[in-house]
C-alpha cells in the first residue's frame, strides 16, 4: 500500500498545516510588538512621533510581518501538494481540505496590509 492512501497522511499534513499555521501567527504577532514597542519607547522618552527614530523597531517588525506572510503562504502550497496527491478514497466524503489553505491565505493577507500600513501610514 503506497503511502498516499493510508488516511492517516492526510491528519498527519493538516496537523502540520496548523502547526505552522500557529507559527505564522506567532511571528506576526511577535512583529507586531517589535513595531509598537518603538513606538512605545518614544512616547515614554516625550520625542515627538516620527518614523526616523523608530526605524530599527519599524525593520525588524515588517520583517517579522513578511516573514510571517511568507511562512503562512508556503505551508500552505505544501499542504495542497501533499493534498492534491493524497488517494480520493482516503479524504472522508464532505471533508473540506481548502479550509487550512483558505485560512492561511487569509493570515499572509493580514500581516501584508499590516505590513504596509506600517509602512506607509494614514496620516
Amino acid at each position: 500500500m503506497p503511502f498516499t492512501a493510508d488516511p492517516r497522511v492526510l491528519f498527519a499534513a493538516e496537523r502540520t498545516l496548523l502547526a505552522w499555521q500557529r507559527s505564522a501567527i506567532a511571528l506576526m504577532g511577535f512583529g507586531f510588538v517589535v513595531e509598537r514597542f518603538g513606538l512605545f519607547l518614544q512616547m515614554v522618552a516625550h520625542q515627538p512621533l516620527s518614523a526616523s527614530p523608530r526605524g530599527f523597531s519599524l525593520g525588524i517588525g515588517v520583517s517579522l510581518l513578511f516573514l510571517g506572510a511568507a511562512v503562512a503562504l508556503i505551508s500552505a502550497r505544501q499542504f495542497r501538494q501533499v493534498a492534491k496527491n493524497l488517494d480520493p478514497a482516503v479524504v472522508p466524503p464532505g471533508y473540506w481540505t481548502h479550509i487550512g489553505v483558505a485560512l492561511n491565505v487569509v493570515i499572509a493577507v493580514i500581516a501584508l496590509a499590516l505590513a504596509v500600513h506600517f509602512l506607509w501610514p494614514v496620516q
